[in-house]
């Protein structure tokens, strides 16, 4: 298998298939990132789509200090931010907003069968939390970004990543009758 950093250098020199090799490999995991953040799928769709076109535009000034994915994951966080800025936020999701097959790919993510009634019953969670707080969660507890990491992303203070994350777990407990969630 071909890694993240030879397919990078091959793209540099011009080579789209080697772009195109690094999109089919992470456009999953970014559709899923934009899609919990966004909460509507054609807004997913879009940042997707604008974060793999600013990645080929800006290519040159990634500087392997970080994973590719990793970066790929900050510029969809500042997609969906910019759209959300641009276009208003809401505060709810409704059932409509949240795409079943869409979810349950995402929880799939290649690692075999899930429950697709739990996926929705976490997704309908997540979805449901105050933005500050459901990106949080998305950035830290989904994806294992540090709350150094999550704080940058997001233009935020460490300690307000912090206290989003403890509000965002409260939250989820309250909403999924659940004791105790892990860390």
């Amino acid at each position: 298998m071909i890694s993240d950093a030879t397919l990078v250098e091959a793209a540099r020199r011009g080579d789209m298939r080697a772009f195109e090799r690094l999109y089919r490999l992470h456009s999953g995991r970014v559709m899923g990132l934009c899609l919990r953040m966004a909460r509507r799928r054609d807004v997913a769709e879009d940042c997707v789509q604008q974060t793999f076109i600013r990645a080929w535009r800006n290519l040159a000034a990634f500087e392997g200090r970080s994973a590719f994915g990793t970066w790929l994951h900050r510029i969809a966080v500042n997609e969906v931010l910019t759209y959300a800025r641009n276009h208003g936020t809401r505060t709810e999701a409704n059932d409509a907003d949240i795409d079943v097959d869409a979810a349950v790919d995402v929880a799939r993510d290649g690692s075999g069968d899930v429950d697709a009634g739990e996926v929705m019953d976490v997704e309908r969670a997540l979805a449901g939390l105050p933005e500050g707080a459901r990106n949080v969660m998305v950035l830290q507890a989904i994806y294992g970004y540090s709350h150094e990491e999550v704080a940058d992303m997001l233009g935020i203070a460490v300690g307000t990543c912090k206290a989003q994350l403890h509000r965002g777990r409260h939250l989820l407990r309250e909403r999924m009758g659940l004791q105790e969630l892990e860390s």
